[in-house]
């Protein structure tokens, strides 16, 4: 695919609290997803996207994750000499990916103030943000959607998917209206989190964004929210409800998504993952239904 102009921000400062302690040394973007760090999975979509321009924003005991990213000519020369070409290959392929710089978000201020720290670097340019949480199927490709609606509409486009009733308060949750596009709506509305029976709808809003510059004057006045953070749904609530702006649209994805948010859901990622790998698949299916009768 074509390179593209539009730049992509990762934000990676999280302190990762629910996988204490195997996070208390080690970021938890770097938790590895069968063998490679969540993050990877992240940065490779954005390349297959075409961008080759990204920003991670990290926070404090978060070198591993530029380490992971630059090369490694010792260990290079080692799988060289030994010939491990398929290894050296799978090495080298996450120093080769994209452009990648890093910023320090300094104090952990929520998704908002991480988002803003990005001003600088994106300049007056549409971006798009990709949470590390939510790991998208490389075969159901959604961030190119994004961008082709964010170009024809101008505004803000976030990614929504369907999701059960009674975990719509683990998410943002969209008011919406239909469009001619059964997988494109508008978004009038946005509830961070809201009880089941405050949703506006069963579309939560999942870790991919395409946003446009004027949201950095926006977070630039946002007052923190819930937890005391400065929340990005609230920017995006502000742009949904200008009458005079382009708004915000949301791509309702039917496609593969892998939660690692928590420990349990990180589990599901790596087993169906590994399940669909044709060097894995083949001996773990096998197990995982006789260990499945077993229980």
């Amino acid at each position: 695919m074509g390179k593209h102009s539009i730049k992509a921000v990762i934000p990676a400062a999280g302190l990762g609290t629910r996988f204490l302690p195997a996070t208390k040394a080690m970021p938890k973007e770097m938790l590895p997803v069968v063998d490679k760090p969540a993050i990877q999975y992240v940065v490779e979509e954005a390349a297959s996207a075409g961008i080759d321009d990204i920003l991670v924003i990290i926070g404090r005991n978060k070198n591993a994750i530029s380490n992971h990213f630059d090369s490694v000519p010792e260990l290079e020369v080692k799988l060289t000499e030994k010939g491990d070409m398929q290894r050296l290959e799978r090495v080298m392929k996450s120093s080769d990916l994209a452009d990648i710089h890093y910023l320090r978000q300094g104090e952990p201020k929520g998704l908002g103030h991480a988002v803003l720290r990005a001003k600088t670097h994106v300049g007056d340019s549409s971006f798009v943000v990709l949470l590390g949480d939510d790991l998208i199927d490389d075969r159901d490709p959604l961030i190119t959607t994004m961008m082709a609606e964010h170009e024809r509409t101008g505004a803000a486009v976030v990614a929504l998917m369907e999701v059960d009733p009674e975990n719509i308060h683990m998410y943002g949750a969209a008011a919406v209206e239909r469009t001619d596009d059964d997988d494109i709506v508008r978004v009038t509305g946005l509830v961070e989190k809201p009880a089941k029976e405050d949703a506006p709808s069963n579309l939560a809003v999942i870790g991919r964004y395409v946003l446009p510059a004027s949201v950095f004057p926006i977070l630039e006045r946002t007052e923190p929210g819930k937890g005391g953070e400065i929340q990005l749904t609230d920017a995006l609530q502000e742009l949904a409800a200008d009458t005079e702006g382009p708004g915000v649209f949301g791509v309702v994805f039917r496609g593969r998504r892998y939660d690692t948010g928590d420990r349990v859901d990180y589990i599901k990622a790596i087993v169906q993952l590994a399940s669909d790998r044709e060097d894995l698949g083949p001996d773990l299916r096998p197990w995982l239904k006789e260990f499945a009768e077993r229980l």
